[in-house]
């Protein structure tokens, strides 16, 4: 890993990666929905190769904690995966995306930003009810793990929610699409785009329910508060304290002290 780079120097290395912003935004979209089908094809294919009948494995798939933690294990591994396969292809080194050594101050930076996007997310949840009274702000997201009572279960649940989608998701949102975007936009425009994309793919698509707009909301001024940390840092170490320090309160209200 290399040290940090400032955020003076962000268009000049955004300005020499070899593929256009759209060509980032297609490739963030086809991770997203490949690896999801990827896990879940990986994993049905495992129950057969088991002897599972159809509806015995839908079961597991939708009850098991254990494949619940495969199943984010495959889809977050493969982001990763691809993403620098992706940049290795093009000889972009990962630095270019903020991935470098951790520093404490990081810590710091990441409960800064904690008033900002606390604050950020009451005022843009008011002016949105207000605009459309129509918004659910009771609907809760579907997360999985409903049945993780275990110890061992708890510990996956964890994982699978606090430790992995903050890693991988700030690769993907914040290092690789948010830097491709700054080689044509400027830092409000570039964060505003991530920040869509990031919150689309917060609102549930073909879970059966309807759309989580006050999940959208919430993950959208997150990520603007994320894109800001990034791009003043150069790290993705402090978004992801804070993207962690998010789902930590969310598990620990949810499967700890079960706070509906």
């Amino acid at each position: 890993m290399a040290t940090t780079d400032t955020a003076t120097n962000k268009h000049k290395k955004a300005s020499i990666l070899p593929w256009s912003p759209l060509v980032a935004g297609v490739i963030v979209i086809a991770v997203y929905f490949g690896t999801q089908i990827a896990g879940a094809l990986a994993l049905f294919a495992y129950g057969l190769l088991i002897r599972m009948s159809n509806d015995d494995i839908e079961n597991w798939l939708t009850g098991s904690t254990v494949a619940q933690f495969a199943n984010s294990v495959i889809v977050y591994g493969l982001m990763a995966y691809l993403i620098y396969l992706f940049a290795k292809r093009y000889k972009v080194r990962m630095s270019t995306f903020g991935v470098v050594w951790p520093r404490f101050k990081d810590i710091g930076v990441a409960l800064l930003g904690v008033v900002p996007y606390v604050m950020g997310y009451a005022i843009l949840l008011t002016v949105a009810t207000q605009l459309f009274p129509s918004i659910n702000v009771e609907q809760e997201q579907q997360l999985g793990f409903d049945t993780s009572q275990t110890q061992v279960g708890l510990i996956l649940t964890f994982v699978s929610l606090v430790v992995l989608p903050p890693i991988v998701e700030e690769l993907v949102m914040r290092g690789f699409l948010f830097t491709s975007l700054l080689k044509r936009f400027r830092f409000l425009g570039a964060a505003i785009l991530t920040s869509i994309v990031f919150a689309a793919a917060h609102l549930q698509f073909g879970s059966g329910a309807p759309l989580l707009w006050v999940a959208a909301l919430d993950t959208f001024i997150l990520s603007i508060i994320l894109c800001i940390m990034r791009y003043k840092t150069g790290s993705l170490w402090p978004g992801i304290f804070l993207h962690a320090l998010k789902n930590l309160v969310a598990f620990l209200s949810i499967f700890i002290f079960k706070i509906t």
